[in-house]
């Protein structure tokens, strides 16, 4: 229950002492699981003390057992070893202290390990942390390159050198991190994060020279894993030697099977490149030469043919087709020309000969009234109107006169 406390009523110190002491052992014997950081045999104490931290966190807590407990372990234990311990909370009230009384320690041993390895691995995959789709490309040439490892190890000395020699203008942003260990763990998280965070920083390599299992562990532990899974920038794994396969590896963007191939997996040997850049000039120009020994042998075959050894005879045979052609132009127009004129003979021959001037001609003519109107019968004109008589050759006016035979003919 909360206590009910004010400015005025406040609880003492040792108040608050006891009610932790209190719910801590009601809290009852816990198995618990860490890694021995420190260890404190004094001859003649009856007492052992060490301290128990979690290798995936920044959290440790103190442990004290009886000699008779520790000894049944003292072989196959000591400091930086994965223990179990079974204990029961306590609390020193004087100093304020959770501590743990343990009262049996058992060993971690590599099989359990490699069994939770196993399981870890299996979990991990399944959320497809390992899928080969995550995995992003290395750049060809970075500018700068992140190595997290062990302050002056042999996988520093071994990175730097081997890289330097491919490329001599390489820079590296080392961060020196505990490689095994307690610390280990948090200390490499928090040095890959920081790189990842550095735009400057194109590829990240963490190295480690080879060890035990029990050595190579942190590079396995389940938050280092999560956090070089969500990194932007990618991410080589060099750790151990080649049979050696931390969980870092699976997860990486690239597993180098040794720092030193880590340095030649992440940067270009310049000598190759300018071998490489020879060849593809040598490759280049033999290209072209091919290439122009073909154009010149199309060229030569090309000239070498009639129509450009003797341009002109193209042009003199035209000239003959074209003054053939404009002869028989000539003549088929003048045949054109004679046949219409004729036609146009003959037809003005029959115009004429049907014309009513040729008519008039030959002593006919053509009476018209006043009006204009031609007359065509006798009966149309009445006796004494006067008419025109249209001749070949001018116009007459005369007056109609019945004869004597129509005037019977009326009478």
């Amino acid at each position: 229950m909360a206590l009910n406390t004010s400015p005025e009523a406040p609880v003492p110190v040792g108040e608050v002492s006891r009610l932790i002491g209190g719910w801590i052992d009601r809290l009852g014997a816990v198995w618990v699981e860490g890694q021995i950081t420190q260890l404190s045999r004094r001859p003649g104490a009856g007492v052992v003390f060490l301290t128990l931290r979690d290798p995936s966190y920044d959290i440790s807590i103190t442990v004290t057992c009886f000699r008779g407990v520790f000894d049944q372990v003292a072989d196959a234990v000591g400091e930086g070893a994965r223990v179990v311990v079974h204990g029961k909370p306590e609390w020193y009230a004087p100093r304020g202290q959770l501590s743990l009384r343990a009262a049996e320690i058992r060993p971690v041993g590599v099989g359990e390990l490699l069994a939770r390895l196993e399981r870890l691995k299996k979990s991990l995959a399944a959320e497809g942390l390992f899928a080969a789709e995550r995995k992003k490309p290395l750049p060809f040439l970075p500018a700068l390159i992140g190595l997290v490892t062990g302050r002056a190890s042999a996988a520093e000395r071994d990175v730097l050198e081997t890289a330097r020699q491919r490329w001599p203008a390489v820079r590296f942003a080392v961060r020196n991190v505990a490689v095994q260990g307690v610390h280990a763990v948090p200390q490499v998280i928090e040095a890959v994060r920081e790189l990842d965070a550095d735009p400057a920083v194109d590829v990240i390599i963490v190295a480690r020279g080879g060890g035990s299992v029990e050595d190579l562990l942190p590079f396995s532990d389940e938050q280092l894993v999560r956090a070089v899974a969500g990194c932007v920038t990618p991410v080589v794994s060099a750790i151990g030697h080649e049979p050696d396969t931390p969980l870092l590896d699976l997860v990486a963007d690239l597993r180098a099977r040794t720092p030193t191939h880590a340095a030649k997996d992440v940067v270009p040997d310049v000598r190759e490149e300018l071998e490489r850049v020879r060849q593809l000039g040598e490759r280049a120009r033999r290209a072209v030469e091919v290439l122009l020994e073909r154009q010149e042998r199309g060229l030569a075959d090309t000239v070498s043919r009639p129509v450009l050894a003797r341009p002109y005879t193209m042009v003199t045979e035209r000239e003959e087709q074209v003054g053939a052609l404009l002869e028989r132009g000539r003549r088929t127009f003048g045949h054109l020309l004679a046949r219409a004129e004729a036609e146009l003979e003959h037809t003005t021959a029959r115009v004429v000969a049907l014309s009513p001037a040729a008519t008039l001609k030959r002593g006919y003519a053509v009476l018209r009234r006043a009006d204009g109107s031609v007359v065509r019968a006798a009966e149309e004109v009445a006796d004494g109107e006067e008419l025109r008589a249209r001749l070949a050759e001018g116009e007459l006016r005369v007056v109609a006169r019945q004869t004597d035979e129509r005037a019977a003919e009326d009478g």
